[in-house]
């Protein structure tokens, strides 16, 4: 208990620091499921509505996502996935988006244990249509995963997550953004987590805190034998 508080108190006076550092700061309401559909194969399922301000009244973009994942194993698969993103401006009318983009998305997900502590990597290539225009991203995530009142992540256990990710341009400007995470997780059962965090994220020009909300649920959709 005295690990729990320590990193709750850590993670509390990182995130005031950001919030008090910051005149503008948003906030990301997230939903991600993985659907199992056969032994081998699940559906990814997410939606994100990302805000401008700290109050969910002014929204930024509004991200569908789904795919379709390969289990190589346990800890390991892949995606192919299609996503839909509606950008809105800041105070506008928001009657409908800004600007639309499509995406076709690829990943490689692996995850491995040192100890109690798991490290995820996360590779993805991603095609933007983005009104006229097309272009070709890559992104680099590793997350680390600590589990704070247990020896491993199961139903009971908080946990502190911990991840950067960065994202590479084909074209133009090689660097595209930055996003640094921490935040503190419990899983409520065996397929329901419960995620609070702050995300920095730092683009060529600009940089901004986002406190995120986040509820992972998934789902066994295989027929029930009898």
């Amino acid at each position: 208990m005295n690990l729990k508080f320590l990193f709750s108190i850590g993670l509390l006076t990182w995130g005031s620091m950001f919030l008090t550092a910051q005149n503008d700061t948003g906030n990301w309401l997230m939903y991600f499921g993985t659907n199992k559909i056969s032994e081998k194969f699940s559906i990814h399922t997410e939606a994100q509505y990302r805000n401008h301000t700290i109050s969910p009244t002014n929204i930024e973009q509004l991200l569908l996502r789904t795919g379709l994942n390969y289990h190589f194993k346990s800890n390991s698969l892949a995606t192919l996935g299609y996503a839909h993103i509606g950008n809105y401006v800041y105070e506008s009318e928001q009657k409908s988006p800004e600007v639309e983009e499509h995406r076709i998305w690829q990943q490689f997900l692996n995850s491995n244990t040192i100890g109690r502590v798991k490290l995820e990597h996360r590779y993805r290539l991603e095609e933007r249509f983005i009104e006229d225009d097309f272009k070709m991203r890559f992104r680099y995530r590793l997350m680390v995963f600590v589990p704070i009142n247990r020896p491993t992540i199961e139903t009971g256990t908080l946990y502190l997550g911990v991840y950067d990710e960065l994202f590479i341009n084909d074209k133009r400007t090689f660097f595209d953004r930055n996003r640094l995470y921490a935040g503190l997780g419990y899983q409520y059962a065996n397929n329901i987590h419960f995620q609070v965090g702050l995300l920095r994220q730092e683009v060529q020009t600009a940089a901004k805190t986002f406190l995120q909300f986040g509820l992972i649920y998934n789902t066994d959709l295989r027929p029930v034998k009898e």
